[in-house]
């Protein structure tokens, strides 16, 4: 909120389809954000349309055929250069912080996350996002050998991280991981398998939780792991959609790691994974509604442009019922994370667990529908990877990749009634 409830209001800025942007870019007043909000959306909207969104078709064809990977190190330098790779970040630690001394608060990491998810490829949006993942347990708990070693050079762009949560028997159900570390004396042997990993084909560093106790949370600690340590192998895996995110499979066998490379105390790992639960949620959520708010633009400027039985394709009831449906649940739910994210702002985590996980659920549903309803709209092109309706398979194949990861949709539903207690 800004200071004393004063509402502002900006320029009209962005694509002038209806609700192709959130309501505060359209010149309406909002109580959230300011002129530090409106540089920083400029500034992340200059870098997406010029290093991400003209090359995404290409990248991604070329990926599918040649198995081409991202140069991930110049594409995390350039955003550093820029200023918009970790703008939330103490210059100190390799941040860009924001000009003047500007606080980072919650809505600039919205609209952070909002304005580099129009990139329109949920495999690069999470590479390049999945520090903020990976690296939190490490800032907020870890030693400051451990920050020095790794988090600082990350956020410089000079090292790559991901996060190593999921397995192939362990997904939701992060308590029940299998993975171990057993206590050697001066070391711990990491044996296990994590599946699903982001970014991994580029990864230096793995932060990695694993089981170091008995059953379920308690037993559970989380590690620093250098991915080109002896034993630690990385398969790239071949997936639905995400071609870009370097998803893989990633093996450790006797990987021996150092004991000072515990993120916080023996058993506690469950701590840090849980504190980052909400924030991952959140970004996954703001991702998907930026998501669907492509399909709106795409669908629109197809059907404006496209002539059926005589006249514009817009101009059908059945159509403008569509989009009408899109727009009231992108708005509904880009107005529930606003409303999070001013709770957050306020201080407010543990008592909002239960409605992030409600916001992710309606987010990637929300997509789900906007993705099968564009491509209703858009028709055969939207079966192609190529021309009007090339973005529009993309999202659509990309839809799992949000109604699953960071907690799946049946699995936050359960979770936010027994946090409600019902």
């Amino acid at each position: 909120m800004t200071a004393k409830g004063k509402l502002n209001k900006f320029e009209p800025f962005g694509s002038d389809i209806p609700f192709a942007e959130p309501q505060w870019y359209r010149g309406l007043p909002t109580p959230y954000y300011n002129e530090s909000h409106v540089e920083l959306r400029n500034r992340v909207r200059k870098f997406v349309d010029a290093e991400l969104r003209p090359h995404v078709d290409e990248w991604e064809e070329k990926c599918a055929s040649q198995g081409f990977e991202v140069d991930a190190y110049t594409l995390a330098q350039k955003a550093v250069k820029a200023g918009i790779f970790a703008p939330m970040i103490d210059e100190k630690l390799g941040g860009t912080p924001l000009p003047n001394g500007v606080r980072f608060d919650t809505f600039h990491d919205l609209v952070w996350i909002d304005e580099l998810s129009r990139t329109g490829a949920s495999g690069l949006i999470a590479g390049i996002t999945i520090w903020t993942m990976a690296l939190p347990p490490i800032l907020n708990f870890g030693s400051q050998r451990l920050i020095d070693m790794v988090a600082k050079p990350v956020l410089r762009g000079e090292k790559m991280i991901s996060l190593c949560i999921s397995e192939p028997f362990a997904g939701s159900d992060v308590a029940n991981l299998r993975t171990t570390a057993e206590d050697k004396g001066d070391h711990f042997l990491l044996n296990g398998q994590k599946k699903w990993i982001t970014w991994a084909i580029h990864a230096d560093y793995f932060t990695v939780a694993c089981r170091t106790g008995g059953k379920g949370a308690k037993g559970v600690s989380m590690l620093v792991v250098d991915a080109k340590s002896p034993g630690v192998s990385v398969r790239r895996m071949k997936l639905q959609g995400n071609w870009l995110g370097g998803t893989c499979v990633v093996t450790f066998e006797d990987v021996q790691v150092p004991k000072n490379n515990i993120i916080g105390k023996l058993n506690e790992g469950f701590k840090p994974l849980m504190q980052n639960f909400n924030h991952e949620r959140m970004v996954i959520a703001l991702q998907a509604i930026r998501q669907s708010r492509l399909c709106i633009q795409d669908a629109v400027e197809f059907a404006r442009n496209r002539k059926t039985f005589g006249k514009p394709l817009i101009s059908h009831q059945v159509i403008r019922h569509k989009i009408a449906e899109m727009a009231r649940l992108t708005e509904s739910a880009f107005s529930f994370a606003e409303t999070l994210a001013y709770q957050l702002e306020n201080g407010v985590h543990n008592e909002i667990g239960g409605s992030m996980a409600l916001l992710k659920v309606m987010s990637s549903k929300t997509f789900e529908l906007c993705a099968r309803e564009a491509s209703q709209i858009i028709g055969g092109s939207s079966y192609t990877r190529e021309g009007k309706g090339q973005q529009v398979e993309r999202l659509y194949r990309e839809v799992r990749s949000y109604a699953i990861p960071g907690g799946s949709e049946e699995i936050l539903m359960d979770f936010a009634m027994k946090a409600s207690r019902l």
